[in-house]
């Protein structure tokens, strides 16, 4: 009879309360714990399907007092059925190619990380971040990793999303793109390329993380039909009375910046 080490327990922390992110007003904290060990793979794909993101070692979910506003939302590669407006947005991109490419940082991507920040995030914490940071952010990751690189004709680096492979599907965690090509939506253009990715690799999910209404930059995450919303600790469809709610009706004005 061979010998079994006991499992190491997993120990969940809550953090500090600070301002939201996303919701003007109001105080985030949130759970984490930490991605480690042999069956790191296994735990985070639990994790996902609880709700629960990644970022470096660390699995994180909101846990805001007297707020749910942010709802986990996945898309069933299967069932997707993209809209007239997606479509366009397919065929403004249909020149560039998308490569999947070790999470391994590079000058490249750090210097297109960087001008995006600038030009859409200027204010926030990441604005300053230094390229070991961006390698850390990167690399420093213990399940299976990749990026996805999208590139225009002349072979220039226009898009990237830093992609977890998960037991279940697809996972985007970071995606950004070139300033100035906002027209072309092509962070909405990064979801659609993960979409038909996880379905030629037969995967049933493409994970988006949170989908907040009340956020305009988070809210476009509905346009992805259909789409499933974990509420009450289920997996459900997104139905139209979720979407016509006030909070998500506001913030379901087009988004043309992907």
């Amino acid at each position: 009879m061979s010998y079994k080490p006991p499992r190491r327990p997993q120990f969940f922390y809550t953090t500090a309360p600070l301002p939201c992110p996303y919701v003007a007003g109001r105080i985030e904290r949130k759970v984490v714990t930490e991605i480690a060990g042999p069956e790191a793979d296994m735990l985070h794909d639990r994790l996902s399907r609880a709700g629960f993101r990644r970022s470096h070692n660390i699995a994180y979910a909101p846990v805001c007092p007297g707020c749910n506003a942010c709802i986990p939302i996945r898309v069933p590669v299967r069932d997707f059925q993209p809209d007239r407006t997606l479509r366009r947005i397919a065929r403004a991109n249909e020149q560039l190619e998308g490569y999947e490419v070790p999470a391994r940082a590079n000058a490249e991507q750090f210097q297109l990380f960087q001008r995006y920040q600038q030009a859409r995030h200027r204010d926030g914490d990441m604005a300053s971040m230094s390229f070991y940071d961006y390698r850390a952010m990167v690399e420093d990751t213990p399940i299976d990793t990749f990026i996805a690189e999208f590139r225009d004709e002349s072979d220039r680096l226009v898009g990237a999303c830093l992609t977890d492979r998960l037991g279940d599907g697809l996972s985007a965690v970071y995606s950004f793109y070139a300033p100035g090509l906002e027209k072309r939506s092509i962070g909405t253009y990064t979801i659609l390329w993960l979409i038909e990715r996880a379905r030629l690799s037969g995967l049933p999910y493409v994970y988006l993380g949170y989908w907040v209404p009340e956020s305009r930059k988070m809210a476009y995450k509905a346009r992805f039909k259909p789409s499933e919303i974990l509420a009450g600790g289920v997996w459900r469809v997104l139905t139209e009375a979720d979407l016509t709610t006030p909070a998500g009706a506001r913030a379901l004005v087009p988004e043309t910046a992907g």
